[in-house]
């Protein structure tokens, strides 16, 4: 069938809520970006000319109508965002350390993404995609699991590739051992899998990650596996090859965003190439173009609303 979009996201739509200094009175000022790892995704990718679509749900509220709007407003199908009357939208702050990196606070107990039903996913609308492309946050509770199964299942079946970034945030999780069993779920329906360092240490158990992607390749066959390490670069995993880049030296103010930012550009690459028959040079422009799109990201608050155009990406790989 004619497929009318790229990429098709399915998972978490929710308010990060970023510190951004003091009041006079001394309070801490928050300022509200819209995020969740899937549609941060599909902004990239639609900075990059292509055609996304949104799986999800969000609360009937002022921040899931906020969400709502700058989707849309980022050229994101949302036709299928669906609006919880009872249950609000989930809200994420951020606290971030000097050195750019962050915790999490969620309120999400519920959030209306985790309130997603099996009934709301429409295969004929899944199979309308490329790639089809999920995380784990819409496997934390059985319901929205239920649902993401049946979308992965609809999207397997109309030869969509499927792409999976674990993006493990250990509070939203009853135990690590149902977050590991979820995560090695997704490894087993990737065709593409976008994972970051401390993650292949944690399913893998091993140190090294070259040793913990060897793993993951030999258990569950994934064709193409992106190792991200924020600064230190990115490796590429296909076909026996192993293709390594360095990152970016930017002024970072906070990191939110950085990963999603590299797997929308791995994607928006892979769309425009053959994914059967990658080559060591096509992976190297790949990993070095996805390297410096995340490293402008860290230089702004917030991922949605701070995606780089293409020509930004470019003139940060001519500088460096």
């Amino acid at each position: 069938m004619e497929k009318k979009y790229d990429v098709l996201a399915l998972g978490e739509l929710l308010i990060d809520f970023t510190m951004n200094g003091e009041s006079e009175q001394g309070n801490r000022l928050f300022e509200a970006c819209p995020g969740g790892a899937p549609c941060n995704v599909l902004a990239l990718l639609n900075k990059m000319g292509k055609k996304t679509a949104f799986l999800g749900k969000v609360g009937k509220d002022q921040f899931g109508v906020l969400l709502r709007d700058t989707i849309t407003e980022a050229g994101i199908d949302a036709s299928h965002l669906v609006m919880d009357g009872t249950v609000n939208t989930t809200l994420a702050f951020v606290h971030t350390f000097p050195d750019g990196d962050r915790d999490f606070s969620f309120y999400r107990n519920p959030g209306a993404d985790m309130m997603l039903t099996a009934e709301e996913v429409d295969p004929e609308f899944v199979k309308q995609a490329r790639i089809f492309h999920f995380g784990t946050l819409s496997m934390t509770h059985d319901g929205v699991r239920e649902a993401t199964k049946k979308a992965i299942a609809a999207a397997k079946e109309n030869g969509c590739l499927i792409s999976f970034d674990p993006n493990l945030r250990e509070p939203l999780w009853s135990s690590l051992d149902v977050a590991k069993e979820q995560m090695e779920y997704g490894f087993g329906k990737c065709d593409i899998l976008k994972i970051s360092d401390n993650e292949v240490q944690f399913v893998s158990g091993r140190e090294d990650y070259d040793e913990g992607v060897a793993y993951l390749q030999e258990k569950y066959q994934i064709p193409l596996i992106l190792l991200s390490a924020g600064r230190s670069g990115s490796r590429a995993y296909y076909k026996g090859m192993r293709v390594e880049c360095p990152g970016f030296t930017v002024n970072t103010i906070e990191t939110t965003g950085a990963g999603d930012t590299f797997c929308g550009s791995s994607l928006n690459y892979i769309l425009e190439h053959d994914f059967d028959h990658l080559t060591g040079d096509g992976l190297k422009e790949m990993l070095t173009f996805a390297n410096a799109a995340a490293a402008i990201v860290t230089t702004k608050k917030g991922a949605i609303r701070a995606m780089p155009q293409r020509e930004d990406v470019l003139r940060l790989i001519r500088e460096q």
